[in-house]
Protein backbone atom coordinates (compact mmCIF):
# COMPACT_ATOMS: atom_id res chain seq x y z
CA UNK A 1 0.00 0.00 0.00
CA UNK A 2 1.06 3.59 -0.61
CA UNK A 3 1.76 6.00 2.25
CA UNK A 4 -1.12 8.46 2.62
CA UNK A 5 1.13 11.46 3.12
CA UNK A 6 2.52 10.86 -0.38
CA UNK A 7 -0.99 11.22 -1.84
CA UNK A 8 -1.63 14.84 -0.79
CA UNK A 9 -3.14 16.79 -3.64
CA UNK A 10 -4.40 13.66 -5.43
CA UNK A 11 -8.07 12.78 -5.82
CA UNK A 12 -8.80 9.84 -3.55
CA UNK A 13 -12.15 8.10 -3.03
CA UNK A 14 -13.70 6.13 -0.21
CA UNK A 15 -15.93 3.49 -1.80
CA UNK A 16 -18.16 0.67 -0.59
CA UNK A 17 -17.56 -2.20 -3.03
CA UNK A 18 -20.50 -4.34 -1.84
CA UNK A 19 -23.80 -2.76 -0.78
CA UNK A 20 -24.60 -5.34 1.88
CA UNK A 21 -21.16 -5.30 3.53
CA UNK A 22 -19.83 -2.65 5.92
CA UNK A 23 -16.38 -2.66 4.30
CA UNK A 24 -14.87 0.41 2.64
CA UNK A 25 -11.77 1.04 0.56
CA UNK A 26 -9.83 4.25 0.11
CA UNK A 27 -8.65 4.26 -3.49
CA UNK A 28 -6.09 6.17 -5.48
CA UNK A 29 -7.39 5.31 -8.93
CA UNK A 30 -7.56 1.50 -8.89
CA UNK A 31 -5.06 1.14 -6.01
CA UNK A 32 -6.39 0.46 -2.51
CA UNK A 33 -4.47 2.64 -0.03
CA UNK A 34 -6.51 2.01 3.14
CA UNK A 35 -9.51 0.01 4.35
CA UNK A 36 -12.20 0.53 6.97
CA UNK A 37 -14.17 -2.54 8.06
CA UNK A 38 -17.00 -2.66 10.59
CA UNK A 39 -17.09 -5.79 12.72
CA UNK A 40 -20.88 -6.12 12.34
CA UNK A 41 -23.69 -4.52 10.38
CA UNK A 42 -25.16 -2.82 13.45
CA UNK A 43 -22.13 -2.22 15.67
CA UNK A 44 -19.81 0.74 15.88
CA UNK A 45 -16.44 -1.04 16.16
CA UNK A 46 -14.36 -0.68 13.00
CA UNK A 47 -10.79 -1.54 12.03
CA UNK A 48 -8.58 0.65 9.85
CA UNK A 49 -5.70 -0.79 7.81
CA UNK A 50 -3.15 1.34 5.96
CA UNK A 51 0.53 1.08 5.04
CA UNK A 52 1.35 3.07 8.18
CA UNK A 53 -0.45 0.71 10.58
CA UNK A 54 -3.75 -0.54 11.96
CA UNK A 55 -6.21 1.14 14.33
CA UNK A 56 -9.66 0.61 15.82
CA UNK A 57 -12.47 3.15 15.97
CA UNK A 58 -15.48 2.84 18.26
CA UNK A 59 -18.41 5.13 19.01
CA UNK A 60 -19.62 5.14 22.60
CA UNK A 61 -22.34 7.03 24.44
CA UNK A 62 -25.90 7.91 23.55
CA UNK A 63 -26.73 11.53 24.32
CA UNK A 64 -23.18 12.80 24.10
CA UNK A 65 -21.39 10.47 21.72
CA UNK A 66 -17.68 10.21 21.29
CA UNK A 67 -15.41 8.07 19.14
CA UNK A 68 -12.22 6.53 20.43
CA UNK A 69 -9.14 5.84 18.31
CA UNK A 70 -6.72 3.11 19.42
CA UNK A 71 -3.76 1.33 17.86
CA UNK A 72 -4.94 -2.18 16.97
CA UNK A 73 -4.40 -4.55 19.88
CA UNK A 74 -4.09 -1.74 22.43
CA UNK A 75 -6.46 -0.42 25.08
CA UNK A 76 -4.77 3.00 25.12
CA UNK A 77 -6.71 5.79 23.44
CA UNK A 78 -4.57 7.83 21.06
CA UNK A 79 -7.43 10.23 20.30
CA UNK A 80 -11.05 10.95 21.20
CA UNK A 81 -13.57 12.67 18.96
CA UNK A 82 -16.42 14.38 20.82
CA UNK A 83 -19.51 15.07 18.80
CA UNK A 84 -21.23 18.46 19.02
CA UNK A 85 -24.61 18.06 17.35
CA UNK A 86 -25.47 21.74 17.61
CA UNK A 87 -22.39 22.88 15.72
CA UNK A 88 -22.64 20.18 13.02
CA UNK A 89 -19.26 18.76 13.88
CA UNK A 90 -17.11 18.20 16.91
CA UNK A 91 -13.64 18.23 18.42
CA UNK A 92 -10.83 15.72 18.12
CA UNK A 93 -8.24 15.65 20.89
CA UNK A 94 -5.13 13.49 20.65
CA UNK A 95 -3.19 11.93 23.51
CA UNK A 96 -0.30 14.28 22.68
CA UNK A 97 -2.62 17.31 23.23
CA UNK A 98 -3.34 18.31 19.64
CA UNK A 99 -6.85 19.58 18.95
CA UNK A 100 -8.65 19.46 15.63
CA UNK A 101 -12.07 20.79 14.67
CA UNK A 102 -14.47 18.83 12.51
CA UNK A 103 -17.46 20.31 10.73
CA UNK A 104 -20.00 19.41 8.09
CA UNK A 105 -22.38 21.34 5.92
CA UNK A 106 -26.16 21.36 6.47
CA UNK A 107 -26.81 18.55 3.98
CA UNK A 108 -23.94 16.41 5.34
CA UNK A 109 -22.42 16.15 1.84
CA UNK A 110 -19.13 17.75 2.88
CA UNK A 111 -17.04 17.09 5.98
CA UNK A 112 -13.60 18.34 7.02
CA UNK A 113 -10.99 18.45 9.76
CA UNK A 114 -9.09 21.68 10.48
CA UNK A 115 -6.24 22.45 12.86
CA UNK A 116 -6.08 25.20 15.50
CA UNK A 117 -4.76 27.63 12.87
CA UNK A 118 -7.93 26.96 10.82
CA UNK A 119 -5.98 25.19 8.06
CA UNK A 120 -7.94 22.44 6.34
CA UNK A 121 -6.26 19.06 6.90
CA UNK A 122 -8.59 16.60 5.17
CA UNK A 123 -11.85 17.25 3.30
CA UNK A 124 -14.53 14.75 2.32
CA UNK A 125 -16.96 15.88 -0.41
CA UNK A 126 -19.90 14.36 -2.24
CA UNK A 127 -20.55 12.14 0.76
CA UNK A 128 -23.52 9.89 0.13
CA UNK A 129 -25.06 7.14 -1.90
CA UNK A 130 -28.13 4.97 -1.67
CA UNK A 131 -26.74 1.44 -1.97
CA UNK A 132 -23.01 2.14 -2.02
CA UNK A 133 -21.64 4.95 0.15
CA UNK A 134 -18.76 6.94 -1.29
CA UNK A 135 -16.85 10.17 -0.92
CA UNK A 136 -14.11 12.14 -2.59
CA UNK A 137 -11.15 12.77 -0.25
CA UNK A 138 -8.64 15.60 -0.41
CA UNK A 139 -5.51 15.57 1.75
CA UNK A 140 -4.28 19.15 2.12
CA UNK A 141 -0.59 20.05 2.69
CA UNK A 142 -1.11 20.72 6.42
CA UNK A 143 -2.71 17.28 6.77
CA UNK A 144 0.09 15.53 4.90
CA UNK A 145 2.53 16.63 7.63
CA UNK A 146 0.60 14.87 10.42
CA UNK A 147 1.71 11.53 11.84
CA UNK A 148 -2.00 11.00 12.61
CA UNK A 149 -2.99 11.36 8.94
CA UNK A 150 -3.79 7.67 8.22
CA UNK A 151 -6.25 7.24 11.07
CA UNK A 152 -7.54 10.82 10.64
CA UNK A 153 -8.55 10.05 7.03
CA UNK A 154 -10.30 6.89 8.26
CA UNK A 155 -11.92 8.64 11.22
CA UNK A 156 -13.43 11.30 8.97
CA UNK A 157 -14.96 8.62 6.75
CA UNK A 158 -16.11 6.63 9.82
CA UNK A 159 -17.92 9.74 11.11
CA UNK A 160 -19.52 10.34 7.71
CA UNK A 161 -20.76 6.72 7.60
CA UNK A 162 -22.17 6.96 11.13
CA UNK A 163 -23.92 10.28 10.27
CA UNK A 164 -25.45 8.55 7.26
CA UNK A 165 -26.55 5.63 9.48
CA UNK A 166 -28.08 8.02 12.02
CA UNK A 167 -29.95 9.95 9.33
CA UNK A 168 -31.31 6.73 7.83
CA UNK A 169 -32.37 5.50 11.28
CA UNK A 170 -34.14 8.78 12.00
CA UNK A 171 -35.99 8.63 8.68
CA UNK A 172 -37.05 5.02 9.35
CA UNK A 173 -38.30 5.94 12.84
CA UNK A 174 -40.27 8.90 11.47
CA UNK A 175 -41.83 6.71 8.77
CA UNK A 176 -42.82 4.08 11.33
CA UNK A 177 -44.38 6.73 13.61
CA UNK A 178 -46.34 8.30 10.72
Amino acid sequence: MKLLRDLAGRELHWVQPKAMRRDFELRDGEDIVATLSFRSAFGSLATVEAAEGSWTLKRVGFWKTRVTVRAAGSDDEIAVFTNNTWSAGGTLETADHLTFRANTNFWMTSYQFSNEQDETLVRFTKVGGVFHLSSRVEIHPAGARLAALPWLVALGWYLAVKMHDDAAGGAAAAAAAG
